[in-house]
C-alpha cells in the first residue's frame, strides 16, 4: 500500500466502523497525528536502513532509537514509501497526554481505523482517560491474530510516555496478536517494554544511532542534494566532525550553501565557528522582525521553549504566534510536542554568545525568570537547572524541600542530575534548606557522618524559627534521619524518625503529599531495611510490605519498591523459604525493569538471595555469578546487611569447594566486627556460627564447632542442628537426640530449615541403632527438598547418608533430581544419563527456550502462562515439545541437559 494515498478520504468514516470524534475526557481527535511526515527533497534515501527494516518485518517489533536529530522520523517514514507492504500502515504521532492508557489506546484505535482496518464493533473505545479494560485489548489481540496480513503501526516519538500501563499493554498486545501485528516503535530513549525478552529470543530488529550516523558516501549525495558539489575527502572530514548527525550535516550544508567556496568553508567549519555564526546571525536572525529577535535571544538560555515561558522572558505574550511561525518557516525551531518547541543546539549556542556579548548580565536574570516560571508549572527539575545557572541556590535548595522533593535525590530519573546539579552548590549558601540538600547528598553517598552533621545543623536551623518553621521542611530532616539510622544500622534511630515523619505528614496538605509518593516508599524502605539488619524480622516485614505495595510512580516509586521487594525475599529466605523468595525476587526484577533500573542503582539484596538460593541447590557457577552481580552495586561496601550476607553466602561457598580454613578465616572477620558499629543482629551471628560450625566440623573438631556456636548464643534451629551434627561427629548420639527434640516440630520455619533438621534427626537415628526411624525420617527430608530442589543439605550429611542410600536404593528411586554421586546404582546412571552432553533431536524454538528458561526458575505452569501471556495448555504443549527434542522426560531433567548443552 502507498500511505500517501489512502482508500478513504481522512475525514471520512469507514464502512463498518463508528469512529469516534472525541477521546477519553472530552478533547477532539486531531487527524493530523495519522499523517506519514513527508519526505523532503533534500532527503536521502538510504538503501541499506530501509532494507534492514524491510527484513525487520520477520521479527514482530522493530525499534528505532536515537537522540533528536538523527532522522528517526523520516527514515521510517521513507521506509514506508518506498516498501509494497502486505497490510495496511498505521500511523500514530505520540504525544505526552497520551500518559493517560485511556487517551492512549483510543488515539491508537482510531489511528487503526483511519486506515480503513475494519475492527469489530465489540472492541469500542476506552470509556475513560486513566484506565482501560483488559477485555479491549484482548479483543484486539484476537482480531489482529486472525489476520492474514499483518496491520504495521508504527508510533513515532514515543519517549512522550512513559507510562508504566500503556508499555505493559503494548507488550501484551505484541504477545498476543502473532504474525498479526508489526510494531514500528520511534523513539529517542528505549520504550519500557521487557526488551532483553525480545533481544534473547529474536524477536526484535533494531536501528540506533550508530546505524543512523551517515557514511562519508552518503553525506556527499546530502551536500548534493543542497547544491554543493565538493570532494570525497571534504564530505569525509565533515562526516567525521559531526560525527554523522543528520541535523548537524544539513546545518553545514545550509550555511555552506551562502558562502563564496563552501569547499573551504566547510574545511574550516570547526577552527573558524565565527564564519557560521555570522551567517546564521545575518542571514537568519537579521531576517527576523525585532521581536521574534528578542524572543530567539531571550529563550536561547533555554533547552526547551514554552509560549508562556517565552512571554515571560520578553514580557510580552506573542510567544504562541512567534513560534508558530518560526516552526512553519523550518527557521531552526522546530515543535516536540505540547506546545513547546526547541531550537537547534547549535543556532541557540551561537545565539546565547550574541546574547552575552550585546547585554551582559542578562542571561543570568533570564535564568532567574525561567527558574520560577518552569517550577511553578511543575517542571521542578528544568526549573533548578536555570536557578543553578542564575547562582540562585537558596531558591533551589527551598523549592526541593518546600515542595517534597527531596526524595527525587535518592529515587527517579533525575536523581543522578539533580546529584550533579547541587554537588555545584556554594558553601556560602546558608539556611536550612541549603543544610537539608547537603545531608540528603552526603547520605545518597553513604557519606554519614557528613550526612549527620548537615542534618542536625538543618534541624538546629529549623528548631530556631519555632513556629515558623516550614512543615515540608521538618518532613524532610526526619526522612533524612531514617535513612541515617539506616545506614547506621540503628534501628532505634531509624523507627523513632519514621514516627516524627508519620505525625509531620498531616501538618502537609494532601495534595502535595499525593505529588511525591517517593518520600514515604523510601522512609518505609529504610525503616524496614533497619529492622532487618536489628533482627526484628516482623517489623522489617510489615514496613517493606507497605513500602513494596505502596503508590507506584514509574521510576520514582520503582527503586525503593525494587529494594523492599529483595529484602522481603531475603526475610523469607532467612525463614528457610525458598519459593517465597523466588516469588518476590520476581517482582523485585519487574519493579527494575520497569523502573529502567541500571544495575549499579539497584539494591545487591537480590542477587545476594539468588546466589544464597543457588548454594542451597548446589549450582554453585550461578552463585557465583550472582555474587559478581552484587560486587556492581554500591550495597556490597556501605548496606550492612548486603555485606554481611555476602560473607556468609562466600564463606558457604568455599565450604563447598572443600576449602574449610579459607571459610574460616573469612568468617573470622566478620566476627570481629561488621560493618556498622554495635554487635551484630542474630541473623548475622547465626549465619556466621552455623557456617564456622561446619568449618570446624570439616576440619575434623567438633569441639571447635560446639564452642562457636555457643559463643554466639545464637538460639534458633539452625544453630541446634549444627550443635547436634556436632555432637554426633564427637560420637555423642543422645546428646544429639535431646537438642534436636527441642525443636519444634511447627514453629514456622521454612522447608529449608526443615530439611536439615530431619536429616540430622535421621542421622542420630541411625547412629542409635534405629534405622527403620532414619529411613522413615530421610523420607520426609526427601519429600519436603523436593520441591524446591534443595540439593545441598544431602551433600552436607556426610558420609552416613551415601551409606543408607546405598544399603536402602529404593528410598531414591523417584529423586532423580538428587546429584548423581549420592544416588546408587541404577538411579545414578539414570541421572547420568539424562544430563548426558548430546545434541538435541532438533533445535528448540524461540519460544520453548523462553519457557525453558522460566521452568529453570522454578516457577510453576501457571506462572510460566502469566509471564508469557500463554495459556496453561499452550505451555504444556510446548513442555511436551521440549522433552521430545531432548530426549528426557520431566522438566528438571530438561532444564538439566539444557544447561549442559549451554543452551541456557
Amino acid at each position: 500500500m502507498t500511505i500517501g494515498s489512502p482508500t478513504h478520504p481522512a475525514d471520512a468514516p469507514r464502512p463498518g466502523t463508528a469512529r469516534p470524534t472525541r477521546i477519553p475526557g472530552g478533547d477532539p481527535v486531531l487527524a493530523a497525528r495519522f499523517a506519514v511526515p513527508p519526505v523532503p527533497g533534500t532527503f536521502v534515501h538510504r538503501p541499506r536502513l530501509v532494507e534492514r527494516l524491510r527484513d525487520g518485518l520477520r521479527t514482530p517489533l522493530l525499534l528505532v532509537t536515537a537522540p533528536a536529530g538523527a532522522g528517526k522520523t523520516l527514515l521510517v517514514s521513507d521506509w514506508l514509501a518506498t516498501t509494497r507492504l502486505r497490510g495496511p500502515a498505521v500511523w500514530l504521532t505520540v504525544e505526552r497526554e497520551d500518559n493517560a492508557p485511556g487517551v492512549f489506546w483510543a488515539y491508537l484505535l482510531e489511528a487503526v481505523r483511519h486506515q480503513g482496518v475494519v475492527l469489530p464493533d465489540d472492541i469500542g473505545t476506552p470509556a475513560r482517560a486513566d484506565g482501560i479494560d483488559h477485555s479491549l485489548l484482548a479483543g484486539l489481540a484476537a482480531h489482529l491474530s486472525r489476520r492474514e496480513d499483518p496491520v504495521v503501526v508504527v508510533l513515532d516519538e514515543l519517549e512522550q510516555v512513559s507510562s508504566a500501563e500503556v508499555a505493559t499493554g503494548l507488550h501484551f498486545l505484541l504477545s498476543h496478536a502473532g504474525p498479526g501485528l508489526r510494531l514500528v516503535l520511534i523513539s529517542r530513549n528505549e520504550p519500557s517494554l521487557p526488551l532483553h525478552r525480545y533481544r534473547a529470543s529474536g524477536s526484535a530488529t533494531e536501528v540506533r544511532a550508530a546505524d543512523l550516523a551517515f557514511r562519508p558516501q552518503e553525506t556527499a549525495v546530502l551536500l548534493r542534494r543542497h547544491g554543493l558539489a565538493l570532494s570525497d575527502d571534504t564530505a569525509r572530514a565533515l562526516t567525521e566532525r559531526t560525527g554523522g548527525w543528520a541535523a548537524g550535516l544539513r546545518l553545514s550544508a545550509l550555511a555552506a550553501q551562502r558562502a563564496a567556496d563552501p569547499e573551504v568553508y566547510l574545511k574550516e567549519f570547526e577552527a573558524c565557528r565565527s564564519t557560521v555564526a555570522d551567517f546564521l546571525l545575518a542571514e537568519v536572525l537579521g531576517d527576523q522582525p525585532a521581536e521574534t529577535q528578542d524572543l530567539l535571544l531571550r529563550t536561547s538560555v533555554l533547552d526547551r521553549i514554552h509560549p508562556g515561558l517565552a512571554d515571560a522572558l520578553t514580557g510580552r505574550s506573542d510567544g504562541s504566534r512567534i513560534l508558530t511561525a518560526l516552526a512553519r518557516a523550518d527557521t531552526f525551531v522546530e515543535p516536540v510536542g505540547r506546545s513547546w518547541y526547541r531550537c537547534h543546539p547549535l543556532f541557540a549556542e551561537i545565539l546565547r554568545d550574541h546574547l552575552s556579548a550585546c547585554s551582559p548580565g542578562l542571561e543570568r536574570a533570564l535564568h532567574r525568570r525561567a527558574a520560577r516560571w518552569l517550577t511553578a508549572a511543575g517542571h521542578l527539575t528544568d526549573g533548578l537547572v536555570h536557578a543553578a545557572a542564575a547562582g540562585d541556590w537558596d531558591f533551589a535548595a527551598t523549592e526541593v524541600v518546600d515542595r517534597l522533593a527531596i526524595g527525587r535525590l535518592f529515587a527517579g530519573r533525575d536523581a543522578e542530575r539533580l546529584d550533579r546539579l547541587f554537588a555545584d552548590m556554594p558553601p556560602d549558601a546558608r539556611g536550612p534548606a541549603p543544610e537539608l540538600i547537603r545531608a540528603a547528598r552526603d547520605l545518597a553517598h553513604h557519606q554519614v557522618d557528613g550526612g549527620l552533621e548537615h542534618l542536625r545543623h538543618a534541624e538546629t536551623l529549623l528548631s530556631e524559627r519555632g513556629a515558623d518553621a516550614v512543615p515540608a521542611a521538618l518532613l524532610n530532616a526526619a526522612h533524612l534521619r531514617v535513612l541515617a539510622g539506616r545506614l547506621l544500622g540503628s534501628a532505634d534511630m531509624a523507627r523513632a524518625a519514621a514516627e516524627r515523619a508519620a505525625r509531620l505528614e498531616e501538618e502537609v496538605p494532601q495534595g502535595l503529599r499525593r505529588e511525591h509518593p517517593e518520600l514515604p516508599a523510601l522512609r518505609l524502605t529504610d525503616l524496614g531495611s533497619a529492622l532487618l539488619w536489628k533482627g526484628s524480622l516482623d517489623a522489617a516485614g510489615t514496613a517493606l510490605s507497605a513500602a513494596a505495595t505502596a503508590e507506584a510512580d514509574g521510576a520514582a516509586t520503582a527503586c525503593p519498591r525494587h529494594e523492599s521487594f529483595a529484602r522481603l525475599a531475603l526475610i523469607d529466605l532467612l525463614r528457610g523459604q525458598p519459593g517465597q523468595a523466588e516469588i518476590h525476587l520476581r517482582r523485585a526484577g519487574a519493579e527494575a525493569e520497569l523502573g529502567g533500573l541500571a544495575p549499579d542503582s539497584r539494591t545487591g539484596a537480590d542477587q545476594l538471595v539468588l546466589a544464597a538460593l543457588a548454594v542451597d541447590r548446589d549450582d554453585l557457577p550461578a552463585a557465583r555469578a550472582a555474587l559478581d552481580r552484587v560486587a556492581e552495586s554500591a550495597a556490597a561496601d556501605h548496606d550492612p546487611t548486603v555485606a554481611a550476607g555476602i560473607t556468609i553466602v562466600r564463606a558457604r561457598m568455599l565450604l563447598a569447594d572443600g576449602r574449610s580454613r579459607a571459610a574460616l578465616d573469612l568468617l573470622g572477620g566478620l566476627e570481629d566486627g561488621t560493618p556498622v558499629a554495635g554487635p551484630p543482629p542474630p541473623w548475622v551471628r547465626e549465619g556466621v556460627a552455623v557456617a564456622a560450625a561446619a568449618g570446624h566440623l570439616a576440619e575434623g573438631d567438633p569441639a571447635a564447632a560446639l564452642e562457636a556456636l555457643e559463643r554466639s548464643g545464637a538460639d534458633g534451629p539452625e544453630p541446634a542442628v549444627a550443635a547436634a551434627r556436632a555432637h554426633l561427629a564427637a560420637g555423642e548420639s543422645r546428646g544429639a537426640l535431646r537438642i534436636l527434640a527441642a525443636i519444634p516440630e511447627h514453629d514456622g520455619h521454612g522447608p529449608a530449615i526443615t530439611v536439615r533438621v530431619l536429616l540430622t534427626r535421621s542421622q542420630a537415628a541411625l547412629a542409635l541403632g534405629d534405622e527403620a526411624a532414619a529411613q522413615r525420617l530421610l523420607a520426609r527430608a526427601l519429600a519436603v527438598a523436593r520441591p524446591e530442589r534443595l540439593r545441598r543439605p544431602f551433600r552436607e550429611a556426610g558420609p552416613w547418608l551415601r551409606r543408607l542410600l546405598h544399603a536402602r536404593p529404593e528410598l531414591v528411586e523417584s529423586h532423580g533430581w538428587l546429584p548423581p554421586d549420592l544416588l546408587p546404582g541404577a538411579a545414578a546412571k539414570a541421572s547420568e544419563e539424562a544430563a548426558a552432553v548430546t545434541d538435541p533431536v532438533e533445535p528448540l524454538s524461540d519460544r520453548e527456550l523462553d519457557v525453558l528458561r522460566l521452568a529453570a526458575q522454578m516457577l510453576s505452569t501457571d506462572e510460566i502462562a502469566a509471564e508469557l501471556f500463554l495459556s496453561v495448555n499452550t505451555v504444556k504443549t510446548h513442555l511436551k515439545s521440549i522433552n521430545r527434542k531432548l530426549a528426557v522426560t520431566g522438566r528438571n531433567r530438561a532444564v538439566r541437559r539444557a544447561r549442559a548443552l549451554h543452551l541456557l
